[in-house]
């Protein structure tokens, strides 16, 4: 009997040893094989536009190739500039985001050679429009790319029961004078006059009266 017991006890760890070998191992945070990190996402553009000016309090992205510790993410700050490891305060808003990209590259030169920089605006938060009067959210909104009048009012969680949509009108600095543009919220939606439905600028206030 005890023979037996050896011969079973011998039979069950050859047949353990193999699984135990071709198990993966992980980590302790769960499913990562050892030596081996999860790759790292990409930050979403929050616009491709590549004419787009970069403004105070936006956010950026910058991407220095192979140098981790200067690649990082970054607000614009009110006075227009952004601060990164060796360049100090360096200029941002008022350039597109391949200049910055490239004023970057140009001071880092110093530092790496053939430095790889590349700049996405992740969050946009310099272009706002100003929603005014009888909807249910007023206030300051984000302007996004191609954004019109109806899709702007549509942030703002609909009209009050006092508001007179068909008196509806943007104000907008233009050239040292301010400048007004009707919208008749009615006849916007029911196809008519959607010429009104004008694209939005930074700055722009619509009113509902």
């Amino acid at each position: 009997m005890q023979r037996l017991n050896w011969i079973l006890a011998f039979a069950l760890v050859a047949f353990v040893a193999p699984l135990r070998a071709q198990a993966p191992s992980t980590s302790d945070s769960g499913g990562t094989v050892s030596g081996q990190q999860p790759a790292k996402g990409a930050h979403a553009a929050a616009t491709e536009d590549p004419s787009y000016v970069i403004g105070a309090q936006d956010v950026v992205d910058v991407d220095v190739w192979k140098e981790q510790e200067l690649t990082r993410t970054v607000e614009v700050r009110p006075d227009g500039k952004i601060s990164l490891p060796l360049l100090n305060d360096i200029q941002a808003a008022g350039l597109t985001p391949m200049q910055l990209a490239a004023n970057i590259t140009e001071g880092l030169k110093k530092f790496i050679t053939d430095p790889q920089v590349t700049v996405i605006v992740t969050k946009i938060n310099s272009q706002r429009v100003y929603i005014l009067g009888e909807v249910s959210k007023p206030g300051a909104y984000p302007l996004l790319p191609g954004m019109n009048v109806l899709q702007a009012l549509s942030s703002a969680g609909g009209f009050t029961m006092f508001a007179n949509t068909k008196k509806i009108y943007v104000l907008r600095q233009q050239d040292g004078t301010q400048k007004k543009f009707p919208f008749d919220y009615k006849n916007v939606i029911s196809g008519k006059d959607t010429n009104q439905n004008i694209v939005l600028r930074a700055g722009d206030q619509i009113v509902v009266p």
